[in-house]
């Protein structure tokens, strides 16, 4: 049982950071949007595109209430439904142009409030602050997951080669850049292939798999390959989910496992390779301390993209 006056004290900043940064209000970050509105455009604009039933598993509330905000949201203009490539069923929610600047607005307004705090700390206070709100945020996730029905929390993260990962790896690369981006045959083959290769040198300590895991299902990879580039760097290979888990928060679950190790191993950096339009991705990679450090265009994956490196520096070598 934790300290009842550590309990109180982090209970105490939890409301004054509410009051403060204005949930107390119908309205929030500087628009005529309620909370709940807010977080649901910041989302969608992270993600490209959701569902409405992914923004009820993020924002933890009852369908019905998510329903009708996003229908005030579509009546205002906010946002735009589309059928998903993969299903004509389901219904993708898109922002539109007046959706993407409202929510540069509640960016800027953000980062603002950010900025106007973190000028009042020193920099050991400053990586205090973002070490332990994560942290705590993170728990009190797992909270929520364990009390929650939906199937999506049953997600299991396990390491490791298992059995018809290979092809299922390989099969989710081949069904969403064939769905969204016309790659063929060649890609799906390069990365069955490359984790073949891989596969037969997860015995060595400086390798390892991430796979997320629902209901004996693999719906998520991410790998750190510690021996191809040499010099002490790693590469990040394989980061794919389900188009089912999207949004979720496993991807960056499965990220956070791999540059945990990454960061206990001792490299140098962590490269990673992938092409321009990956949006959602790149925000992810970057939140990660992942910064672009060269683009041209090539053809590696089989047509003709304008490709990327983005490369991850050690605390000792930023």
């Amino acid at each position: 049982m934790p300290d009842p006056v550590l309990i109180e004290e982090i209970r105490s900043s939890s409301r004054l950071m509410v009051r403060e940064l204005g949930f107390m209000n119908s309205t929030l970050a500087a628009t005529d949007y309620s909370p709940s509105a807010v977080h649901s455009l910041v989302e969608i604009e992270n993600q490209g595109a959701m569902t409405a039933a992914q923004l009820v598993l993020i924002l933890g509330l009852e369908k019905s209430s998510v329903s009708r905000m996003l229908s005030r949201l579509l009546a205002a203009g906010e946002l735009r439904e589309e059928p998903s490539a993969h299903d004509a069923r389901v219904k993708q929610l898109k922002l539109t142009e007046k959706g993407r600047q409202t929510v540069s607005r509640i960016n800027d307004y953000g980062a603002m409030r950010v900025i106007n705090a973190l000028e009042k700390l020193d920099d050991t206070q400053q990586l205090a602050v973002a070490k332990g709100l994560t942290t705590y945020a993170r728990a009190l996730e797992r909270c929520r997951s364990v009390h929650s029905a939906s199937p999506l929390n049953n997600i299991e993260i396990i390491t490791g080669y298992q059995p018809g990962m290979i092809g299922r790896i390989a099969e989710m690369h081949g069904m969403y850049y064939a769905k969204n981006y016309g790659f063929g045959h060649f890609f799906e083959g390069k990365v069955a292939s490359g984790l073949a290769e891989f596969a037969g040198r997860l015995h060595e300590p400086c390798n390892q798999i991430w796979l997320a895991v629902s209901h004996g299902k693999i719906i998520g990879s991410v790998a750190i390959d510690g021996q191809d580039l040499g010099n002490n760097e790693a590469h990040l290979r394989w980061f794919i989910l389900d188009e089912g888990c999207r949004g979720s928060g496993t991807g960056r679950t499965l990220l956070r496992e791999a540059m945990t190790f990454c960061d206990k191993r001792g490299f140098d950096a962590v490269q990673l390779w992938t092409f321009s339009g990956l949006n959602a991705a790149r925000r992810l990679y970057e939140s990660f301390g992942f910064e672009l450090f060269n683009e041209w265009s090539g053809d590696q994956w089989g047509m003709t993209m304008t490709e990327q490196q983005f490369t991850r520096k050690s605390a000792g070598q930023r």
